[in-house]
């Protein structure tokens, strides 16, 4: 079956397309498994739909090297293994097994089990009249969890049917979804109902992110999340663990967010954050923040303190706060006891000896360390002298006596600890060894008794050494799972690259609004809200995702324009004298800090005979398709009862326009057909007030950077000159003046903008920095 036409047409045959089944044929990892379970099964000539999308499933679950996939293929053939669900039961069932008890498969798997259409209604009246209460309360946002508990109880039972049962007794119970149901109509009916005790637009724009956060799990109930085994589900290699296990957690959810202390946390790493809190929070577990802080070269106290500032930012709470570090101890006892099992041994091997072990650049034959089995007693006084200091770094390193001819590069005898002269951010200088990611991670998974080890595909191939160390020292194995990691258009997330960027000054720092860190992003504006309902609408595949920025960005706009007070500001100041009024008119005008939104307030602004529009809203030669300010045109000013019109133009030597001269039309005007925003010159008022501007745009070039074809000279040579246009000095109305570092503002007819830590807010030497967030509209042509 090596000739890919051939391929083709059997894939054919099962009910692949055309076009799905070149692509599999080609597919070096699906393909000769798709392959080898038809031909097992005896369908090369052709099969039903549904058998053959089941052997297709089959092929992207089980390990290529697993000897029994003959065995699933022809249970899928014979129709006992008849969805999905039992699919995926049998291959976690043979995952732990050399030979195949079968009446241990079938009752694993649910070979025979019929779940009938009255079970499944029973089922459901049961949990809706058990929780009717929680249903009246929560109305469709409970419908996931309850979903989920049915998925529980009826484990085989038809999905569909399940979905559609639950479904109709939810509206016979509360009704079809109404107002309550759709966000808009129970915004819009919160903030009717919130207009005679209007907030402080202020307050209203900090929000409640804890709240946001608790909100819209749906996605946990979705897809291949809503398949994880339940507490207790996972197989140990002795029942002691498990028991030992549930009444530690009281058979509850463990999930962990374990950030490298190495840099700050990006947009990915929301979504992180999102799938491990938000499982938990889902079922009622809980979630620990532990930093992996086993590479002290690497690590500072600055990541420390923003890792946790930013995970409690996006509104969430850590159950407990722990460290790698923290285990040091224990984790070295568990290396010389893995040693003296006889599965780890010292290696005096140079790293280009490691690599050619490995086979090195020309992936040739592997073979062992000449160490490998040098005996027990003289290992553990090896391992003792590493710890006691008495090698350089390089000279020795701890590693798993593993598989080196297992196909999985993860099993070629991976490095458990290496000397390192480095003092430790919390234990200082304690320890000349630490311990590597591959050893540490699955320990301290155990020790907390994490039920979901949730983490993103490029671990995949780790999740079988993963498995096979707490096997190897018997201690309790949590579950591993790999999701799709989340990346953005014209942008790096790499923090080697983000480091280079830092380093080489081609951004000011890791919180440079510029880049994708979610420290920069709240620098720029976004909001926390905006982030979580990004991250979980865009959902949890097992596939890699690259979303365009431009996406991103609409949720920030969307969630601005609720939350963002409306201010007049003036980019380009041009001083318009009204001729007609006083010198001394001052007139206080309430604008509405959200027009037709009295639940955001108001705020007072000067009306003087000296105002400043912006040089864009004047135009020397009019046109009749022009409506703004021109020579003997009218415009309105908004929020200002009478429009403005153009006597006269002031220009300087060079003949710049440095003034425009107007009348306030008192009586018998026209109502204008445009309006343009202004700023009034109030000494009383402090008005206008100066403000540094500064516009962002994409960092990068090209949506991929690192396309070697669409950007040859490399990733460093698609930096956007212009990704960052300063205005030292826009005016702005006087509803800006009490602000504070990252509040919000609608600059009218320009953008979302965000006050910036680098303003000075007290004292006489003043001055408010602000940050373009998002324009008002995207824009299609920002680079």
């Amino acid at each position: 079956m090596d000739n890919i036409d051939e391929l083709v047409r059997i894939f054919q045959n099962v009910g692949l397309a055309e076009k799905k089944a070149i692509e599999t044929a080609n597919n070096k990892k699906i393909g000769p498994i798709f392959s080898t379970a038809i031909t097992e099964a005896g369908l090369q000539e052709g099969c039903d739909k549904t058998t053959g999308a089941l052997l297709y499933f089959l092929a992207g679950k089980i390990p290529k090297d697993s000897k029994h996939i003959g065995y699933i293929a022809k249970k899928i053939a014979s129709k006992d293994l008849a969805s999905n669900d039992q699919v995926q039961a049998a291959v976690k069932y043979v995952a732990d097994v050399d030979e195949i008890n079968e009446a241990k498969f079938n009752e694993e798997c649910g070979v025979g089990v019929v779940v009938t259409p009255e079970e499944i209604q029973a089922a459901v009246k049961n949990l809706l009249e058990s929780k009717k209460d929680e249903l009246v309360e929560k109305r469709y946002t409970f419908v996931g969890p309850l979903l989920a508990n049915l998925r529980q109880q009826l484990k085989w039972a038809n999905a569909l049917m399940l979905k559609e049962e639950l479904e109709k007794g939810v509206v016979a119970l509360i009704g079809p979804k109404d107002d309550r149901d759709d966000p808009k109509k129970k915004k819009a009916k919160a903030k009717k109902e919130n207009k005679k005790q209007a907030p402080a637009a202020q307050k209203k724009q900090a929000g409640n992110t804890s709240k946001a956060c608790q909100l819209n799990l749906d996605f946990i109930f979705e897809g291949e999340l809503s398949k994880l085994h339940q507490p207790g589900g996972n197989k140990q290699i002795k029942e002691s663990l498990m028991e030992e296990h549930l009444k530690a957690t009281g058979k509850k959810v463990y999930t962990r967010f374990p950030p490298e202390p190495n840099g700050f946390l990006h947009i990915g790493h929301a979504k992180a954050i999102n799938v491990n809190f938000g499982y938990a929070q889902a079922h009622g577990g809980v979630t620990y923040l532990r930093y992996d802080d086993t590479n002290p070269e690497a690590e500072e106290e600055k990541y420390f303190t923003s890792i946790l500032e930013t995970v409690k930012w996006l509104g969430f709470k850590p159950w407990k706060i722990t460290y790698s570090s923290d285990y040091f101890d224990q984790l070295y006892e568990l290396a010389v006891d893995l040693v003296k099992r006889g599965k780890a041994y010292v290696c005096h091997c140079t790293g280009e000896e490691i690599k050619a072990q490995r086979g090195g650049e020309d992936k040739g034959p592997r073979y062992d360390c000449p160490h490998r089995d040098r005996p027990i007693e003289e290992n553990l006084q090896e391992f003792q002298n590493m710890k006691d200091g008495k090698y350089k770094e390089g000279e020795a390193t701890l590693r798993m006596k593993m598989d080196m001819q297992n196909p999985n590069p993860q099993f070629w005898d991976l490095v458990a600890y290496r000397v390192m002269y480095t003092k430790h951010y919390r234990t200082g200088d304690k320890w000349c060894i630490y311990p590597t990611y591959d050893f540490t991670h699955c320990i301290c998974d155990s020790i907390e008794n994490i039920t979901h080890s949730l983490c993103t595909t490029e671990f995949r191939m780790s999740r079988d050494s993963y498995y096979w160390l707490v096997d190897a020292l018997e201690i309790y194995k949590p579950v591993q799972w790999e999701y799709g990691r989340l990346s953005i258009t014209n942008t790096i997330l790499s923090k080697r690259k983000l480091n280079k960027l830092v380093s080489e000054k081609i951004v000011n720092d890791w919180d440079d609004p510029r880049l994708f860190t979610l420290p920069a992003l709240r620098r720029r504006g976004f909001t926390p809200e905006a982030i979580n309902a990004f991250v979980r609408d865009v959902g949890v595949t097992t596939a890699n995702t690259i979303i365009n920025v431009t996406r991103l960005e609409n949720y920030v706009r969307d969630h601005l324009n609720d939350i963002a007070p409306r201010i007049m500001t003036i980019m380009d100041p041009l001083k318009v004298v009204i001729t007609n009024l006083a010198d001394d008119f001052v007139q206080e005008i309430t604008v509405p800090n959200k027009p037709r939104d009295e639940s955001m307030g108001s705020h007072k602004v000067p009306f003087t005979k000296t105002i400043y529009i912006d040089r864009s809203d004047f135009r020397e030669q009019d046109d009749p398709n022009y409506y703004r300010l021109a020579p003997n045109k009218t415009v309105g000013l908004l929020y200002v009862e009478k429009p403005i019109t153009c006597t006269e133009v002031i220009k300087d030597g060079e003949g710049n326009i440095v003034e425009i001269r107007a009348k306030y039309e008192d009586q018998g005007a026209k109502k204008p057909k445009t309006f343009i925003q202004w700023v009034a010159d109030s000494p009383k008022h402090n008005s206008p007030v100066e403000i540094e501007v500064r516009e962002y745009s994409n960092l990068f070039l090209h949506e991929n950077p690192m396309d070697s074809t669409a950007v040859p000279g490399g990733w460093l040579s698609d930096i956007n000159p212009n990704s960052l246009t300063v205005i030292p000095k826009a005016f702005a109305e006087v509803g800006i003046k009490d602000c504070k570092v990252e509040d919000k503002f609608q600059f009218v007819r320009v953008g979302y903008f965000c006050v910036d830590s680098d303003s000075k807010l007290d004292g006489d030497s003043k001055k408010i920095v602000v940050n373009r967030t998002v324009s008002l509209k995207e824009d299609s042509g920002k680079n």
